[in-house]
């Protein structure tokens, strides 16, 4: 028995055979493409007409008289006196195919529907498009989305996230911001009377301040009517140093809650210092003082160790 028919009998007895693969023609390779998608048009959805050109047989294939159609030849070397090796290698004349065959060039126009909620790398396949390839199953074409960068949003999932930089004078008193939405729409977002924007979050962790509008994200791939929501993530814009003026911040102090209560100290005193602050970064952190350097820490290694004991 060949070793086809040994492999054929093993998956009568034992049911798929020891690698647990069908016993139809392997895969040929697939083609991939790169396809560049705006965010509006995932967010609508399109279909877009591509042409291709794929390999196709021509003519029926004749058995490689090399490898007598096995893909692959013996290849037998002295060592020494009488030691040899036996290697096999794919076939030269077939490239490894077994079957020797002319081909011809197909044009193929393809029509790629890009679907509503696609995502980046997502995958538009067509079933066995790609070159044919003798004794193999045709692979495939693979369309690859890749999702081009938006002017205003940023897309996670199906939630959009917009950043708006508002002035102090809008953050406190109010402001309207009128943005053209990825389906065309106009949505003019305003801020309610009284409602007041941060320039973080009121928790520990200094978190951007966020608001949120439901339901205005994109839509769900395969469920285009349930969409993700739409965040907006506010920067507010203070004065700069010594940009208002004097009589500008004494209004401003006599407007706002919680004005500066001056603290009652003598200036001429010694123990008391009047300092500014200068501008800080936080990556510096525990970064101040005198650098000390490795060798500093070896020396002290070396010359400090343990104190021992000795009883008499």
């Amino acid at each position: 028995v060949g070793a086809a028919g040994g492999e054929d009998l093993f998956s009568m007895f034992f049911g798929g055979g020891r690698s647990g693969r069908s016993a139809g023609p392997r895969k040929g390779p697939s083609v991939n493409h790169p396809l560049k998608v705006s965010l509006e048009d995932l967010y609508n959805g399109k279909t877009v007409k591509l042409a291709v050109n794929r390999k196709i047989i021509e003519g029926t294939p004749v058995e490689c008289s090399e490898c007598k159609g096995q893909g692959a030849v013996m290849e037998v070397r002295q060592l020494g006196p009488g030691m040899i090796t036996q290697t096999q290698r794919p076939c030269d004349k077939c490239k490894g195919v077994g079957q020797k065959c002319d081909f011809k060039s197909e044009r193929k126009v393809l029509e790629v529907h890009v679907e509503k909620g696609m995502m980046h790398n997502d995958k538009i396949t067509f079933r066995e498009m790609a070159d044919e390839v003798p004794k193999m199953q045709t692979g495939d074409i693979n369309f690859i989305i890749q999702e081009k960068d938006h002017d205003l949003f940023k897309r996670k999932g199906a939630d959009l996230l917009a950043v708006k930089e508002v002035s102090l004078n809008q953050a406190l008193c109010g402001f309207t911001w009128k943005i053209k939405h990825l389906d065309g729409r106009v949505l003019v977002i305003k801020s309610r009377p009284g409602e007041v924007i941060k320039p973080e979050q009121n928790t520990k962790d200094a978190l951007p301040f966020v608001k949120v509008l439901p339901d205005e994200g994109m839509p769900s791939k395969g469920n285009p009517f349930v969409r993700g929501n739409m965040y907006v993530m506010f920067r507010v814009k203070f004065p700069e140093d010594n940009e208002l003026p004097e009589s500008v911040i004494e209004q401003l102090k006599q407007l706002l809650p919680e004005p500066d209560e001056p603290e009652e100290y003598d200036p001429m005193d010694e123990g008391v210092e009047e300092v500014h602050l200068n501008q800080g970064d936080l990556k510096s952190f525990g970064k101040g003082g005198a650098a000390m350097s490795s060798e500093a820490h070896d020396s002290d290694d070396e010359e400090g160790g343990p104190v021992q004991c000795q009883q008499s």
